[in-house]
């Protein structure tokens, strides 16, 4: 028997579309109706918490990341290649104002600049693709539109919250990612759904920005490691942003970008894996967020997220070498260092030539902390990296890959073995680095780290200020008092 297309002269492309489902009833639409129709009131006191704790941070990543090189230059192409816009205010810049979506690129370069934003799983960088933007479109409200605090951190969350759903439909995006640098795929769609939500787009606009992002997201990770690495997070910022806006707007884009539909490659063009569901509405099962049931991880030194266990390994070392105090290891006194790490190929790096390969090294941090008994801020420095103690230490590196040890942030470990000159083995072992969201900086190290990062470009005073305005935040009746103190 013929089948029934065929019987009525129908292509098979043609059942394909038959089978499609209607707009309104798509993945796609769900997650539209889910940004739409959430209140702040779905934001949970651990939420809440969590989601204060990520704008602190990546407030204070950002302005440390404006004394930068790559911000310099990403700033500087602004001003020259773009007329004057004075809306958006620019991280650390008293006085420099862009346009909102290029405010959004230079502060998502800005806080991803130093590799030194938080961290979720599966792996992104969540908050500088999301928070730029939301800062910028907050300075481009209309004076009489009022925002709450409360309104800014539910815009935050949804943006975090899409991003974390796309993931969680992918086993492949669970690992260190070989493809696309995920900020630059979901972190774009985070950074249109926020802005939807601040923009007050209905569920069928909500649903077209998010379509419009996919049309501007990724970017491969052959740029790890290089001054274009930042962009991405600049880029994920500013083009979620348009997104939306163009959304606004009333421009149109497929109603199955996030379904797996067959013979229609939207989502899963970026993860092959990709099997989604629809997202609830916050009325139909009162919506637990992501962040809820995972925490954040901070980093403690501006490097790749993998760096964090081999450094906390060899500093456990450094401390059985020489005690507590602040002594040094000897390079002479060591004949192999053995790493016991993943295997990834973009942060396997024996000798980096600059900072950002240095940030991207499993074989510098290690040494850099075995040396010193930490990594910090100055350890990327030219002087640090060129110093004959540790590229003496860094020739001396061997790297293995233990089948027990995968390439996933939740499951990885780090592994330094030191052979001394008698032959004597000192070994120390990291399975959650301080920092992980299953051993979270305690409110007190969170406010340290921020002091330090703002305060290479604030004063004490509106450091000070600027915690007490993100810890009161959904409290506040205004949030546009939080952008003032960015500068």
């Amino acid at each position: 028997m013929r089948p029934v297309w065929a019987s009525r002269g129908l292509r098979q492309s043609a059942v394909e579309v038959l089978k499609c489902p209607a707009p309104e009833d798509t993945v796609t639409a769900s997650f539209g109706r889910f940004i739409s129709e959430m209140k702040p009131q779905h934001l949970s006191p651990v939420t809440l918490h969590r989601s204060k704790r990520m704008v602190l941070d990546s407030i204070g990543v950002g302005l440390i990341g404006s004394t930068t090189d790559v911000f310099e230059l990403a700033l500087q192409h602004c001003q020259h290649m773009y007329a004057p816009d004075d809306i958006s205010s620019v991280y650390g810049r008293k006085g420099s104002r862009l346009s909102p979506t290029l405010a959004a690129f230079v502060n998502g370069v800005a806080t991803h600049s130093m590799d030194f934003d938080d961290t979720w799983h599966p792996a992104t960088h969540p908050s500088g693709a999301v928070l730029p933007a939301v800062l910028a479109l907050t300075d481009m409200m209309p004076a009489h539109r009022k925002l709450s605090g409360l309104d800014f951190l539910l815009a935050f969350n949804i943006g975090i919250e899409i991003q974390g759903q796309l993931m969680s439909f992918s086993n492949k995006a669970h690992n260190i990612p070989m493809r696309f640098h995920p900020p630059s795929v979901v972190g774009t769609l985070g950074s249109a759904a926020a802005c939807a939500r601040l923009l007050s787009l209905d569920p069928s606009q909500c649903s077209h920005a998010l379509a419009v992002a996919a049309s501007l997201a990724g970017a491969p990770m052959a740029n790890a490691a290089t001054q274009s690495k930042p962009l991405h997070i600049g880029n994920a910022s500013r083009l979620g942003l348009e997104a939306a806006l163009l959304a606004s707007r009333g421009l149109e884009a497929s109603h199955l970008v996030l379904d797996a539909v067959t013979g229609v490659a939207g989502f899963s063009a970026f993860y092959e894996d990709y099997l989604p569901q629809p997202l609830q509405s916050p009325s139909d099962d009162g919506h637990m967020f992501l962040l809820e049931k995972q925490d954040m991880a901070f980093k403690r030194f501006p490097a790749h997220l993998g760096m964090h266990w081999v450094a906390d390994a060899a500093a456990s070392v450094h401390k059985l070498l020489v005690g507590v105090g602040p002594g040094k290891v000897s390079p002479g006194e060591v004949k192999d260092v053995l790493l016991k790490v993943p295997r990834s190929k973009y942060i396997n790096r024996p000798f980096p030539q600059s900072e950002h390969e240095a940030r991207h090294s499993f074989q510098f941090n290690a040494c850099t902390a075995l040396l010193d008994g930490e990594v910090t801020v100055q350890s990327f420095s030219r002087a640090a990296m060129s110093r004959p103690d540790l590229l003496a230490l860094l020739s001396r590196v061997r790297v293995e890959h233990p089948r027990d040890n995968p390439a996933n942030f939740n499951l990885m470990y780090g592994e330094v073995q030191v052979t001394l000159d008698g032959g004597h083995v000192v070994t120390g072992r990291c399975d959650t680095f301080y920092g992980h969201w299953r051993n979270p900086l305690t409110n007190e190290s969170l406010r340290r780290k921020f002091r330090n990062n703002a305060g290479t470009v604030l004063p004490p005073g509106q450091v000070d200020v600027l915690i007490g305005e993100v810890e009161d935040l959904d409290r506040a009746g205004d949030c546009r008092t939080l952008l003032s103190q960015l500068q």
